[in-house]
Order: structure tokens, then C-alpha cells, then sequence
């Protein structure tokens, strides 16, 4: 990667930096865990108003969006800090203890989701409707479309009740197994007698490469049931060969948003501020520009591939969300998910810039959850091709209510943040991040 101009002159630094004594978060990570506990509370209040205001379907789909996101920042940070171990680099060094805390909240996920197994009839017809008996219940009270019937009918084996709890316990279960080992040797790799010598970075690198080359294959696949089951499903008629990976690079849009963002205002501290370059910084920034050069790639050859066939039983997943209202929002969508970061990653100065970088990240977040509220809400008959906003003041939980999750999320994440050192120590690139920093 470029690492900008040499600098020459008396502004330079000579000679390598050392680690401070205390490798530990800084104090100022527990006030952060404080603020976001405050606001997860305000926002957990309001979001009670509009349950009991006659809001609760609107709450019930604004909590699965919470819940997508944190599913995305833990499982995403699984799948990143796997990657990592595949193709190395020092970007890992600076990203690894935040990823590995994300992967650490997968217990607090898991929890996270039982509200949505026990009401999810009131999101998925799969959940409404789980037998042929009742099915065609609802066709004859034509609660249900013929092609609906026919698609529930077909998906069973997959989408019923029991199905989906049985594969979730599985998903969970196996990213579980790789979270344990991944945590586990990171702390038995600090601890090796022998860190610091080749054999041991070699022994290391080897055990982590074996277990996470699999494990990204693995992933893939474990994702793309856990987005078809609470995603997809939303719509039962409808399907997307590509839809997983959409996710899989949406994870990574939002996790590496989320991991930078940590990174860097970690950096006003130490130790993080020893070993946050401005040569890192900008590599960060590029391969951010990646994921969403990426994200709008697939995207856009789901939305040409589907238009360009013209088939009616996918045509209407297209046309919930670009007519009445939904232009609006369809718009901004893909001005604030893909134009807004795209344009500003492409600037060099901002990539350098540690308060740019700090909103761009902030914003990507917030553009990842506008999205998920794009892909969600439509689905829905009252919203469908119509979006309703005067009149119906619940729709604004999907603000309060993903705040709320978010922040519960954010507080545990940084009480696991706190739980390790935030320096790898016994890691070939720590040595060669000390060096004297060439870019400006």
C-alpha cells in the first residue's frame, strides 16, 4: 500500500519507539461505557412509549434491525479477525483486540435474539403460519396469496419454527467453538516462553492460519442462513442467489467502520497513541474503500440481474421500495450507504485526518443501519410501495429502539475491550510498527 512522502528534515523522528509500561484501555473506555448505558436507558424509555402507544409492530421490526446490527458487528468481527490470520499485515496488530472483543459479545447476541424467536409471528409468515393445516387456513381466509401458500409450503423444511431454532443453536454453537479457540490462543500466544523468536511466530501463525481458513468458508455459510432466516424471510415469495454475500460485505463495511472508529479515538491514549501511525490510519482508510467499492458492486448486479429479467415474482421487491414514498428514502440510501464514503475515502487528507475519520466512520455506521431500515420495513403490507409517516409517529422507533440495542451492545463490547491488553506484543509487526513514522 502507498505510504505517502518521505519526510525529511528536522520534523523527523530517529530511531524506534517503545511500548509504555501499561499496555492496558485507558480509563477514559469505562467512562464510554457509562455514556452508553445512559443513552441505551433514554433511548429503552422511549422506545416503551411507542410499545405501549400501538407501535408494537413497529417496534418488533425496529428490534430486528438492533439486533442485525450487533449480529453484524459480532459475527463480522469473527469473520474479520479471521481474515486477518489468513492474509496477515499490520492492520490486524492495530484491529485485533477489538475485533477479538466484538467476537466476545456472542453470548449478549445470543440472548438479543430471543425476543425475536418467541414473537416472531408478528414478523414472518413462516412463524404464522408453520404447518400445511395452517396454511391453508390462511389461503381460504385469504390471509395468504396462493403464491405465498406455495412458497411457505416449499420453505418449511427450512423456515418453521423448530427449523430455525435448531438452526440458530447451531450457528451460535459453531461461532462459538471459533471464538473460544481464536480468544483463547491470543492469550496462550502472549503467555508463549519462547515470544519474541521465529519459532514462535511461525508456530503461532500456522495454528491461527489452519483453524481460520476453514473458518471463514464456514462462516460464509453460517451467515447466509442466519440473513435468509430473519431477513429474506421477511418476504417468503422472494429470493437472491448473491443475498449472503451482500451481507458478508456489509458485515465488513460495518465492522471495519466500527474497529477504526474504536482504533482511533483509542489513539488520544495510550498505548494505542504509540502505535496508530498515520501510515496505518491511511491503509485503514483504503481498505475501507474497498468494502464499499465492493458493497455497491454487488448491490447494484443484484438490482441489473433482477431488473433485467423482469420476472413478476421478483419484480415486487424492487417496486416495495422505489414507489410512493420510498423513492425518498431509497435514494438516500444510496446517497449516504455508498456515494458519501465512497467520495470521502478517496481523498488522501481525510484518511490522515484522525476527527475526519472519526465522523466518516460514525456516519458509516449509521448508513449501514439506514439500510437494513430500507430492507426491512417494505416487506411489510402497511408499508409496502407506500411509506406512511404523517400520522404515525411509531415508525421513529426505528431509531429509539436499535439505539437502545446498540448501546446495551456497545457497553458490554467495551467491558471486553477493558479485559485485555490492547497491544499485541508477540507479533513479527509490532517491532516494525515502533519504526519512525514517514508519512505526513
Amino acid at each position: 500500500m502507498a505510504h505517502g512522502h518521505e519526510q525529511h528534515g528536522h520534523g523527523a523522528h530517529h530511531g524506534p519507539k517503545t511500548l509504555p509500561a501499561s499496555l492496558q484501555a485507558p480509563e477514559a473506555v469505562a467512562a464510554w461505557r457509562t455514556r452508553a448505558l445512559i443513552v441505551a436507558a433514554v433511548a429503552a424509555i422511549a422506545s416503551l412509549l411507542f410499545l405501549f402507544g400501538g407501535g408494537a409492530d413497529h417496534v418488533m421490526r425496529a428490534y430486528l434491525l438492533g439486533w442485525m446490527m450487533t449480529f453484524s458487528l459480532c459475527g463480522g468481527g469473527l469473520c474479520l479477525l479471521m481474515l486477518q490470520y489468513v492474509s496477515g499485515g499490520k492492520w490486524g496488530l492495530l484491529l485485533r483486540r477489538p475485533l477479538e472483543a466484538m467476537t466476545r459479545t456472542l453470548p449478549l447476541v445470543f440472548i438479543l435474539l430471543i425476543p425475536i424467536l418467541v414473537f416472531a409471528k408478528k414478523l414472518y409468515l413462516w412463524a404464522a403460519f408453520p404447518t400445511f393445516e395452517a396454511v391453508e387456513e390462511g389461503l381460504k381466509s385469504k390471509l395468504l396469496t396462493e403464491a405465498q401458500a406455495h412458497a411457505l409450503n416449499f420453505k418449511r423444511p427450512m423456515l418453521s419454527p423448530m427449523s430455525v431454532i435448531v438452526q440458530m443453536v447451531v450457528v451460535f454453537a459453531i461461532m462459538g467453538a471459533f471464538t473460544y479457540f481464536l480468544n483463547k490462543w491470543s492469550l496462550e500466544r502472549e503467555a508463549d516462553p519462547e515470544r519474541g523468536s521465529q519459532g514462535s511466530y511461525d508456530r503461532w501463525r500456522i495454528k491461527f492460519e489452519n483453524l481460520s481458513g476453514i473458518g471463514v468458508l464456514i462462516y460464509v455459510g453460517l451467515l447466509t442462513v442466519v440473513a435468509i432466516d430473519f431477513i429474506m424471510a421477511l418476504d417468503v415469495t422472494w429470493y437472491s442467489s448473491v443475498w449472503g454475500l451482500l451481507f458478508l460485505v456489509g458485515q465488513g463495511y460495518v465492522v471495519l467502520a466500527a474497529a477504526v472508529h474504536s482504533a482511533i479515538r483509542l489513539s488520544k491514549y495510550e498505548p494505542m497513541a504509540t502505535i496508530l501511525r498515520k501510515t496505518e490510519q491511511y491503509d485503514l482508510g483504503k481498505f475501507m474503500l474497498g468494502f464499499v467499492m465492493l458493497n455497491i458492486y454487488l448491490a447494484f448486479a443484484q438490482f441489473l440481474i433482477i431488473w433485467s429479467g423482469n420476472l413478476p415474482e421478483e419484480l415486487p421487491w424492487y417496486l416495495n421500495r422505489i414507489r410512493g414514498g420510498w423513492w425518498v428514502i431509497c435514494t438516500c440510501d444510496f446517497i449516504f450507504h455508498w456515494v458519501i464514503p465512497f467520495v470521502l475515502l478517496l481523498s488522501k487528507d481525510l484518511k490522515r485526518s484522525k476527527s475526519k475519520m472519526l465522523a466518516l466512520t460514525g456516519w458509516m455506521i449509521f448508513a449501514r443501519g439506514f439500510d437494513l431500515f430500507w430492507l426491512i420495513e417494505p416487506n411489510f403490507p402497511d408499508a409496502a410501495r407506500n411509506l406512511h409517516l404523517s400520522g404515525n409517529l411509531s415508525i421513529l422507533a426505528y431509531i429509539t429502539v436499535p439505539v437502545a440495542i446498540l448501546g446495551i451492545w456497545m457497553a458490554f463490547y467495551l467491558t471486553t475491550l477493558m479485559s485485555r491488553p490492547l497491544v499485541v506484543v508477540n507479533d513479527p509487526h509490532t517491532e516494525e510498527i515502533l519504526e519512525p513514522e514517514h508519512a505526513h
